[in-house]
């Protein structure tokens, strides 16, 4: 059901009974180091590139909801999912080793919020169950948008830190316990003309903005009735800019938290904090998910922002346009 021009409203509760994540030995030493799932024992976690590792990393986390959940890979109808490397490689690769059926999706890091609303709408339909999955790797991000790590770049005062991490959650439209999703928004491109590929921030502030204004116009809904609202990967940075931005248009959000600031403790000097595809998937599956579980939050605005950005494009002089989309997950009261 669509509310007004942006909100969709969905029929059917959509469940989240299971998930799983794993992150990167520099991830678990962050902020979220008591929530932790899985720790791989280095960036290579037993593998010859750090490519064969990202898709290793997919692979054990979709194994391992799915025996949580304790089914088979025939009761679910699709994997849904994507990251930052070309081609999505990480992702199709992990996904063949599954029989099951395939989507692939690259919205960079609000790549999981994306997925999650096409889920959603798939068991709005036919489908039963589906997994959306999404990761990053600091060392296979970092080869490809910046420069080989043996050159020991020194990172400028503004760039954040690619997350090695991956995060997965079963959707199913049979009724449990669980937190599930009730609304969603689209987002829609924003450009500002930035084209400064070092300062994420700055580029996804903007989207998040418009993403999360419409929200509350369209809804008459305000910050107070969420627990939450949680942004995607815009860092500290990001993070200032967007609560100038709304507090320019009169909405203030005490309750307003980014993923990329919370993985990483200020000691760890990971500059302006975490991005990637995977860095939303980890912390909401790592840490927000088992926040639902305890009873401490019951209701969230979940915006997972994105750059869209190719390796080539900053240097055609191109601007880097933004996306960010709303999902907004709750749980029975």
């Amino acid at each position: 059901m669509r509310i007004g021009k942006y909100i969709y409203e969905l029929d059917n509760k959509i469940y989240m009974p299971y998930v799983s994540s794993i992150c990167g030995t520099y991830e678990a030493a962050g902020n979220l180091r008591e929530f932790v799932d899985n720790v791989m024992e280095d960036d290579l976690w037993g593998c010859m590139t750090h490519e064969m590792a990202e898709i290793k990393m997919q692979k054990h986390i979709i194994s391992q909801c799915l025996e949580r959940a304790k089914i088979g890979e025939s009761e679910v109808d699709c994997i849904i999912g994507g990251d930052l490397i070309n081609q999505i490689v990480p992702t199709s690769y992990s996904a063949r080793e599954f029989e099951i059926p395939f989507l692939g999706l690259y919205n960079a890091c609000s790549t999981f919020g994306e997925a999650m609303i096409v889920g959603a709408n798939m068991l709005s339909n036919h489908q039963n169950r589906v997994i959306c999955v999404t990761s990053s790797h600091y060392a296979t991000a970092e080869r490809q948008y910046r420069f080989p790590l043996e050159l020991g770049t020194q990172p400028t005062p503004s760039m954040q830190w690619t997350v090695t991490g991956a995060g997965c959650v079963l959707l199913d439209k049979n009724p449990s316990n669980s937190p599930y999703i009730a609304r969603y928004v689209i987002g829609r491109i924003v450009d500002l003309q930035c084209s400064d590929a070092n300062n994420m921030g700055a580029v996804m502030a903007p989207a998040a903005f418009d993403t999360i204004y419409k929200y509350f116009k369209e809804s008459g809904e305000s910050p107070d009735d969420f627990d939450m609202i949680l942004t995607g990967d815009l860092g500290r940075f990001g993070m200032d800019t967007l609560h100038y931005l709304l507090l320019q248009a009169d909405i203030d959000v005490p309750n307003l938290n980014d993923c990329g600031c919370l993985v990483y403790s200020k000691e760890q000097k990971a500059v302006q904090g975490g991005s990637g595809a995977g860095c939303s998937s980890l912390v909401f599956c790592e840490y927000i998910y088992k926040l639902f579980e305890s009873g401490d939050i019951k209701r969230i605005l979940f915006v997972p922002t994105g750059a869209l950005l190719s390796k080539d494009s900053p240097l055609q002089g191109e601007s880097i346009p933004a996306i960010a989309h709303a999902v907004v997950i709750e749980k029975q009261r």
